[in-house]
């Protein structure tokens, strides 16, 4: 992972003004090894960081199908 990937929770809800917050993105890294962010979260002493594409791709995966594209028989 190349060092330039990393952000710090502030970068990355200032990438996504009006769609993240810092206290949704702090829970989801508190709840990491659950929800499967994980891979995308890199300690460094107290800091943490979010390696960007996997945190993209993490994100991506978070999608919900919509109602109306389930199989109908």
């Amino acid at each position: 992972m190349p060092l330039e990937n990393l952000r710090t929770v502030k970068q990355v809800v200032e990438r996504n003004p009006g769609v993240l917050t810092e206290a949704v993105v702090r829970w989801w890294i508190f709840n990491a090894a659950k929800n499967g962010l994980g891979g995308a979260v890199v300690r460094i002493g107290r800091r943490v960081y979010l390696d960007q594409p996997a945190f993209d791709s993490w994100i991506a995966s978070q999608r919900a199908s919509p109602p109306w594209s389930a199989h109908r028989s």
